[in-house]
């Protein structure tokens, strides 16, 4: 199973800043020692041309050459930096290259990514690109190469926060559908709505939590059949997470991605994974969380090389 990351270390944040940057060298380092079967690729950077599928020039080349203003770099949440700015392509690259991969062989994925409150001319959340919104976009458009009818993606987003930039950029696109399950009154206060928007309310804990997914997963196979699954898989619905509001078990967790990898196996919905957020007041419980999803998702690999369609 292909783990496609970007060079963190290229990001240097101010002392004290509360994003948890060194989550994923630790994660990285935890899966190439406890999980060496998956084979982690230093992922290249988005271009231009990828990142103007979604992006508008004016912010694309905003970001590039630090043209970004004051306010808007305090709604990302990082200053600018020619590192922010090559991190940011390489973990759109990375889902992208997990997308590819996921077509061809199941179950892929990202180490990082989810960025899913950056918006086509702005960012937002600690998101600068979206990652996935352009990966959809550039799936499709290689796919239309070869088939007549249009690549039919659904990203099923998990994050204790919404996914507002991605339901914003998609929601006049049949192509798309967007599912966003969250925390009612957790960041953005201002929501947009998705496709399929399920609120949950703070301290919702696990029975309640997988009882909603099965019933949204129900929802999103009525209303779309993918060609291509997005799982921006969270470890902020974790009882530990200091932004996240929620109170689901390690356990829990474990059966909400059992739960969206079986589906997606059972549809025979090839899966493009993203880790999205994770702030734990111990970091090394969001590792936790992470390690779990990727062994579970490994397992998911196994049984696609296994059951050739």
């Amino acid at each position: 199973m292909h783990i496609y990351f970007a060079a963190t270390h290229i990001q240097k944040l101010p002392e004290g800043h509360r994003f948890p940057m060194g989550k994923y060298e630790l994660l990285r380092q935890r899966l190439a020692a406890e999980l060496p079967e998956l084979q982690l690729q230093l992922a290249e950077p988005a271009s231009d041309g990828e990142l103007a599928l979604v992006h508008s020039p004016a912010y694309v080349e905003a970001i590039a050459n630090g043209g970004l203003s004051d306010a808007a770099q305090r709604e990302i949440g990082f200053p600018w930096s020619e590192g922010m700015v090559e991190r940011a392509r390489r973990s759109v690259g990375a889902t992208i290259s997990a997308a590819r991969e996921a077509m061809k062989t199941g179950v892929a994925a990202n180490l990082a990514g989810g960025t899913h409150h950056a918006y086509a001319d702005k960012g937002g959340g600690f998101c600068v690109f979206n990652d996935v919104a352009v990966a959809a976009r550039l799936l499709q458009a290689e796919a239309a190469r070869v088939r007549r009818e249009p690549l039919q993606v659904a990203v099923i987003d998990l994050d204790v926060h919404q996914g507002n930039g991605t339901a914003h950029i998609f929601r006049h696109d049949d192509s798309v559908f967007t599912f966003s399950m969250h925390g009612a009154k957790n960041f953005p206060f201002r929501k947009e709505s998705s496709d399929l928007d399920i609120e949950l309310p703070d301290g919702c804990g696990n029975d309640d939590y997988l009882a909603q997914l099965h019933s949204g997963l129900q929802q999103l196979e009525q209303r779309c059949q993918p060609d291509l699954i997005f799982y921006l898989a969270g470890a902020d619905p974790h009882e530990g997470d200091r932004l996240g509001r929620l109170k689901l078990s390690f356990d829990g967790l474990s059966q909400r991605d059992q739960m969206v990898l079986q589906w997606a196996h059972e549809k025979r919905m090839p899966l493009a994974m993203a880790m999205a957020g994770g702030y734990g007041k111990d970091i090394a419980d969001t590792v936790q969380v992470q390690i779990n999803t990727f062994a579970l998702a490994y397992q998911a690999w196994q049984h696609w090389q296994n059951q050739p369609p």
